[in-house]
Parts: structure tokens; C-alpha cells; sequence
């Protein structure tokens, strides 16, 4: 068996109180983490060692973006994309060598793409989808047991977030991005877990808001955070689960982890 976990941080020199938390009490074997915000030489190596994580792949930037995926399970890392085509660290591969050796694991932090859902105006937007399009065209050479996870910033059905109709024109839940998305899926045939296992039309967020002050009664949330997997593999997945009570810890990030655990 082997659990790996997702979870845009938003910082994680600012957050390691509640990873080591989470690392302690829900023990994946594998963690990736979006938007460290931080280079790889101040990132909290030694913590995650000292709580067994000593395999690491860090792709880091001073201040954005970011990248880690920390392991129990030796692994090395086999690349870096820039789909982005700027410079911005926003990937890293990952070949997980344990049980399930052979396992790529790919972890990603798609661009949230500005306010504005027109690239005509708001180049961050058109940013954005051109990074999806980078993504689909190396998805459809994908030939191995592959899994992809991260914060895609996008929510694509009706039941990922709080109102459909009212975020039909808000960035993350545009039909531009959910077909864009879609394509992405297609090129590999991925299979969404987190809906493998927690089917539409039930609610699934992972996303909510800190402009809201009582984020659990309001309940504006969003799931722009996946974990998709080749279909081999994801025919080995036994369990996913999403952690919200995270989302109430001490200083939280504004999105929560996902777990899927797997019988290899």
C-alpha cells in the first residue's frame, strides 16, 4: 500500500507547523506541495528529514511559485517542464523507486490566470491556457504508469464549486478553462481520482476563499486541486480522501490536502 498526498502550501517555511501535523497524523508515504515560495537552499530540508522525508526534489523560486515533492520512498527526480515557457518554477518529476517502483509521479502548479477571463486584456489569462496547451501536447506522449497532482486551479464540474452559474464568468470555472482542461484529459485519457472515488454531482472542494470570514458556514469553496492518474494505475487507487479540516488549523493555507491511497 502507498498513500500520496497533494497540497498547494502557500508557503512552506510559513506553514511547517501544520505539514508536520499533517505529515504525523495522516503518514503519507509521499508529499507534493505548490507555491512553496521559496529557493531550494532555505527550504525546510532538515524538518522534513527529521520527520522521515528524506528523499526530495525542489524546485524552488524566491517569493512564488514553487514546487517540492518529499518521499519515504526513495525516488529520484527525472525532469522539470516549463510550460510556462518564462523561467517560472512551476514542475517537478518525480520516479518513485519503492513499492510501486516505476511509478512517475508528476507534481504541478497550474497559473491561476488573473482576474480577467480574456486574454486580449489580461495576458496572465492567455498565460495560462498556453500552459495547459504545453501540458496536453506532452501528455499525449506519456507511456508510462504516470500520476499528475497539484493545484490546476481550475474547477471543472458544476459540483466543484459553490455555484455554477454564478462563476460561469469567473476565472477557474470559465468553459474556456473546463474545455481547455478537458483536451488535457483527453490527450492521456487521465482518470480523475478524487471523482473516481467521489462521484458528481456530490460536493468536493478544496479551494475557499481567506477574504471569507466564516469559510466553513459560508461555504464558497472550489476544486481546483487534483490528483489524476493513468488508467493502469488509477485501477489500483483504493481510497481518496480530502482533509478539510486543515483548512481550520493555525494559520492555514487557503486550500486543503488530497490523499489517494493505493494497493500496488
Amino acid at each position: 500500500m502507498i498513500k500520496i498526498a497533494t497540497w498547494n502550501i502557500n508557503s512552506v517555511r510559513l506553514r511547517m507547523p501544520i505539514v508536520e501535523r499533517f505529515l504525523a497524523e495522516k503518514a503519507p508515504d509521499v508529499l507534493c506541495l505548490q507555491e512553496i515560495k521559496t529557493v531550494a537552499e532555505l527550504f525546510p530540508t532538515d524538518a522534513f528529514k527529521a520527520l522521515g522525508y528524506a528523499h526530495q526534489a525542489v524546485h524552488g523560486q524566491k517569493g512564488y511559485h514553487g514546487v517540492a515533492t518529499v518521499s519515504r520512498i526513495p525516488m529520484r527526480e527525472v525532469s522539470r517542464h516549463d510550460w510556462q515557457d518564462n523561467g517560472e518554477a512551476r514542475h517537478v518529476g518525480v520516479e518513485l523507486q519503492g513499492p510501486g517502483g516505476g511509478m512517475i509521479l508528476e507534481n504541478v502548479y497550474v497559473p491561476a490566470g488573473g482576474d480577467e477571463p480574456d486574454r486580449t486584456i489580461n495576458p496572465k489569462f492567455g498565460q495560462k491556457l498556453d500552459f495547459l496547451e504545453r501540458m496536453t501536447r506532452w501528455a499525449a506522449k506519456v507511456d508510462r504508469p504516470t500520476m499528475i497532482v497539484g493545484d490546476f486551479n481550475i474547477a471543472p464540474l458544476p459540483s466543484d464549486v459553490w455555484g455554477h452559474k454564478q462563476l460561469l464568468k469567473v476565472v477557474s470555472h470559465t468553459p474556456i478553462e473546463v474545455e481547455t482542461l478537458a483536451r488535457f484529459q483527453n490527450a492521456h485519457d487521465w482518470v480523475d481520482l478524487g471523482r473516481q472515488h467521489i462521484p458528481e454531482p456530490q460536493r468536493y472542494y478544496s479551494w475557499w476563499s481567506y477574504r471569507s470570514k466564516d469559510w466553513k458556514t459560508n461555504d464558497r469553496g472550489r476544486r481546483l486541486d487534483h490528483m489524476w492518474a493513468s488508467r493502469a494505475l488509477a485501477e489500483k487507487s483504493v481510497a481518496h480522501s480530502v482533509h478539510e479540516d486543515c483548512r481550520d488549523w493555525d494559520k492555514p493555507s487557503d486550500h486543503v490536502p488530497l490523499m489517494t491511497e493505493f494497493d500496488l
